[in-house]
């Protein structure tokens, strides 16, 4: 899968830092959280679906890690750059095994189908 992403030598070079840079300190928590934890939820306050899927997690007796990032009515520029970075245009953000599985309806599917609990197996995380 791809998606045009813009070509750095479209990027004047006097931006280029400013680009590499926004919001760089939220990515770099959130990967450290991936790296670190099998199941990671990334959501904001005020969205019932970070909700819905920490729950579904819950009573699939998973552990998970969760991190939120303000509301509707802040830090929607930091949650641009998550947005931005994995092309994934909502939230939750739900990361298994440092694999984005998309959201809530995402993470219903997967339990619902069995595939979670594979995906969470140590020869699956070995195959990734």
């Amino acid at each position: 899968m791809s998606r045009p992403v813009l070509d750095e030598a479209q990027i004047h070079p006097a931006i280029r830092g400013t680009i590499a840079d926004n919001h760089a300190d939220i990515i770099t928590e959130v990967q450290a959280a991936i790296a670190a934890n099998p199941i990671v939820v990334v959501g904001m306050a005020q969205n019932p679906f970070p909700r819905k899927a920490r729950k579904l997690l819950q009573e699939a007796g998973l552990a998970y890690r969760y991190l939120e990032y303000g509301s509707y009515f802040s830090q929607w520029r930091r949650r641009s750059a998550l947005k931005m970075w994995t092309g994934w245009p909502t939230f939750p953000m739900v990361f298994v095994n440092g694999v984005l599985i998309g959201g809530a309806g995402d993470l219903q599917k997967l339990i619902a189908s069995g595939e979670l609990p594979r995906m969470l197996r140590p020869s699956a995380a070995a195959a990734t």
